[in-house]
C-alpha cells in the first residue's frame, strides 16, 4: 500500500503540472489511436514478464521468498511504466485538454482528476489481471481473478479519499461569490493552512467510512475476538472497535490501525492472520499496533505530508525560476505551440517527481522503518518477552512466501527486526536509546524542513530567483528591441532591487541616452549616485545634475527629496534644507519621512 500511495501522488502531480488552457490542436481520433496502441504494447510486455516469472516458478518450485521479491519488484517496474504511459497521455496526448472540454468539467478540477485517475486505474487493472496467475501460484491462495482485481481496487481507492475531499472543497470555495476565500487559498499561507487542517480532519473521521468501504465486520463476536478485546482493555487502550479485514478475501496476512482519536480508531486483522497465529502471537501483533498509537506515529505522518507540501511549494517556484534562466526555455513557452508548452510542463515535472521520490523513499522511509522498530520494541515490552513478537513475524514471513532477509523502503527485513528484538532483550537500555534516536532525528528533520520552507517560500532566495528570471526575460527582449528605453528602465529597477549598483547605473545611463526626458530614470540614477554603499560609485556632482534635470521636468516631493539628498551629500546644506521644505509643503503622504530628512539636514547646519 505504501508504494501505491507514492504512485498516486506522482500521478496527481503529473496531472496537476500540465497545461490545459488552450483547446487540443489534434482530432480526438488521432489522440485515441496512440493511447490505445500504447496500452496494447504495455499489456503485451506485462503478459510476457509475468509469463516468464510463472515459468521460473513452475521450474524451480521452491525458494518462494526470492520469487516473491521478484514478483513485487516486477509490480513496481510495471507500475512505474504505467505512470510513464499516464504522463504520455497527459503531456503528449492532451488528456487534460480533452477532459476540460467536457461540459461542467472546466470548473471542477476534481471531475477532471477522477477521469484521469480512471485511466491510471485501467493501467493498474491490466497489471492485476495479467499478474493474477503468478500471485495465486506464489501465495498459494484460493481466490478468483475477479475477486483479486476487485480487492486490489477496493484496497487502493481509499488512498484517494483525502485528495477527493480536498479537491471538492477547494472547487466549491473557488466557485463562491466572495473573493476573500479564493484569494486566501491561492496564497502560500492559505494553501498550507487549508491542507494541514483538512488532512488532519480527514485523518480523524475518514476511518469510519473506510471500514465500510473495505467491508470490515466486528471481530468481538468470535471467541478469539473476545479474548483480544479483553487484552486491549487490560492494556487500557482506547479504540472504537476490533474489525476483521476482508481484503483479498481475508487471505492477506496483515493487521493495521486506523484513526487518531479513540472515537474513530479501528484495529484491523485479516482472517488469514487470525487462522495462522496463536492467541498470544495475535496479542503481540495488537501490541505492535498499540505501539503505533502510543508513539503518535499517525500524527507524525500528517506532519510529514504537510512538510512535503511546504517544501514542494518553494521548490516548484525555484525549479521554474531555474528553468527560465535556461536560454531556450523562454523561447519554448513564448510561442503558440501547445506541444511546446506541454514539453515545458513535462520538464517542470521531472525535478518535482525526483524530489517527491527522494522525500518519501529516503526521508519518510527512514522514519517509517524506525517507527516500525519502535512498535516492535513496544510489543516486546508489553508482552514481557520478544519471542511472541518474533514468532508472529517469522510465521507471517513464512506463510506469506516472503523472504525474511530482504527489506523494503518502509520496513526492515524480518531478520533485522528479529535481531533487534533479541538484542533489546539482552540490552534493556536499547529501547530508550532508540526512542532518543528517533526523537533527535525528528528534531533535525523539523529544523531542516522549517528552515527550507521559510527560505524557499518567504526568504530572500525566492525573491532573488524571481528577479533573476525577470532579468533574463528583459535581456532576451532587449536583444529583439535594443532601442526600447522602457525595457532598459525595467531592467535597471530589477538590478537595483538585486543590489547590483554598477549594472543599475550603467543601465539608467543607457535609458537617459535613449530618452533624455525620462524623469524617473534621472531621479533614480541621482539617488543611487549618493546613497550607494560602494564609495567608488558615489558621485554627488553628477547626482545633483541628474536630480536638477528630473526636478525641472517634475517638481514632485520624491524628486525634490532626491535633489535635497544630493545637495546634502555635496555639502550644500542650505539648498538641501530649502529643497526639502518645498517637498514637505507639497507632500500629501509620508510627511514623517520628510520631517526626518529636514531634521537631519538642519542638525548639520546647526553644527
Amino acid at each position: 500500500m505504501f508504494n501505491n500511495i507514492i504512485y498516486f501522488i506522482v500521478v496527481l502531480l503529473i496531472f496537476n503540472i500540465s497545461y490545459s488552457d488552450s483547446p487540443p490542436e489534434d482530432f480526438l481520433f488521432s489522440t485515441l489511436i496512440p493511447l490505445f496502441l500504447s496500452w496494447v504494447l504495455f499489456a503485451i510486455y506485462s503478459a510476457k514478464v509475468f509469463g516468464s516469472l510463472l515459468k521460473r516458478l513452475r521450474e524451480r518450485g521452491g525458494d518462494d521468498g526470492v520469487l516473491t521479491d521478484q514478483y513485487q519488484r516486477m509490480n513496481v517496474r510495471l507500475s512505474v511504466l504505467a505512470i510513464t504511459l499516464f504522463a504520455l497521455a497527459v503531456y503528449f496526448f492532451n488528456l487534460k485538454q480533452w477532459l476540460s472540454l467536457i461540459p461542467g468539467f472546466g470548473s471542477f478540477s476534481v471531475l477532471q482528476g477522477v477521469l484521469a485517475l480512471a485511466l491510471f486505474f485501467f493501467y493498474l487493472c491490466t497489471i492485476w489481471y495479467l499478474g493474477y496467475p503468478v500471485y495465486r501460484a506464489i501465495f498459494r491462495v484460493v481466490i478468483t481473478r475477479r475477486s483479486f482485481i476487485r480487492s486490489n481496487f477496493r484496497f487502493n481507492l481509499p488512498i484517494l479519499f483525502p485528495w477527493l475531499s480536498l479537491s471538492l472543497v477547494y472547487d466549491l470555495l473557488a466557485l463562491s461569490p466572495w473573493a476573500g476565500p479564493d484569494s486566501f487559498l491561492n496564497s502560500v499561507y492559505g494553501q498550507i493552512l487549508f491542507f494541514a487542517i483538512s488532512i488532519t480532519l480527514l485523518m480523524v473521521v475518514m476511518p469510519k467510512f473506510i471500514q465500510f468501504w473495505w467491508g470490515c465486520k466486528p471481530l468481538v463476536s468470535s471467541e478469539k475476538g473476545q479474548q483480544l478485546d479483553l487484552f486491549l482493555k487490560r492494556m487500557r487502550f482506547k479504540y472504537r472497535t476490533l474489525l476483521t479485514w476482508p481484503i483479498f478475501e481475508g487471505r492477506m496476512m496483515t493487521a493495521g490501525i486506523m484513526g487518531i482519536v479513540p472515537r474513530y480508531r479501528y484495529i484491523l486483522v485479516t482472517d488469514s492472520l487470525l487462522e495462522t497465529l496463536s492467541l498470544e502471537e495475535l496479542k503481540a501483533v495488537l501490541a505492535h499496533e498499540i505501539g503505533h498509537a502510543k508513539y503518535r506515529h499517525l500524527l507524525f505522518y500528517i506532519l510529514f505530508f504537510v512538510g512535503f507540501m511546504v517544501l514542494s511549494f518553494g521548490l516548484s517556484d525555484l525549479f521554474i525560476s531555474l528553468a527560465f534562466l535556461h536560454p531556450h526555455i523562454l523561447d519554448l513557452i513564448s510561442g503558440d505551440d501547445s506541444r511546446s508548452i506541454s514539453l515545458f510542463y513535462l520538464i517542470m515535472s521531472v525535478p518535482m517527481l525526483v524530489t517527491l521520490l527522494i522525500y518519501f523513499r529516503y526521508v519518510m522511509g527512514f522514519f517509517m522503518r524506525n517507527f516500525e522498530r519502535q512498535a516492535d520494541l513496544y510489543s516486546s515490552v508489553a508482552m514481557g518477552t520478544p519471542m511472541l513478537t518474533i514468532g508472529s513475524l517469522e510465521k507471517i514471513a513464512f506463510f506469506s512466501g516472503k523472504s525474511r532477509d530482504i527489506p523494503n523502503w518502509h520496513h526492515f527485513s524480518v531478520k533485522q527486526r528479529v535481531d533487534c528484538l533479541l538484542r533489546a532483550y539482552r540490552e534493556p537500555g536499547l529501547i530508550k536509546r532508540h526512542n532518543r534516536f528517533v526523537l533527535k532525528s525528528f528534531l533535525v528533520y523539523l529544523v531542516c524542513i522549517c528552515s527550507l520552507g521559510y527560505l524557499l517560500n518567504f526568504g530572500p532566495v525566492k525573491q532573488h530567483m524571481g528577479y533573476m528570471v525577470i532579468e533574463r526575460a528583459l535581456n532576451q527582449q532587449i536583444l529583439k528591441e535594443p532601442n526600447n528605453p522602457d525595457l532598459y528602465q525595467h531592467l535597471a529597477i530589477i538590478y537595483q532591487r538585486m543590489g547590483k549598483d554598477r549594472e543599475t547605473i550603467d543601465t539608467y545611463e543607457r535609458v537617459i541616452g535613449l530618452a533624455p526626458g525620462r524623469a524617473v530614470a534621472l531621479n533614480n540614477l541621482a539617488w543611487l549616485l549618493v546613497t550607494t554603499p560602494d564609495e567608488k560609485l558615489k558621485d554627488p556632482d553628477r547626482a545633483i545634475d541628474f536630480a536638477r534635470r528630473a526636478v525641472a521636468l517634475d517638481r514632485s516631493p520624491g524628486f525634490l527629496d532626491t535633489l535635497a539628498e544630493a545637495c546634502f551629500a555635496k555639502g550644500l546644506v542650505d539648498e538641501a534644507i530649502k529643497t526639502i521644505e518645498e517637498a514637505m509643503a507639497t507632500a500629501t503622504e509620508n510627511r514623517g519621512y520628510y520631517e526626518k530628512q529636514l531634521k537631519k539636514f538642519s542638525g548639520l547646519a546647526q553644527e
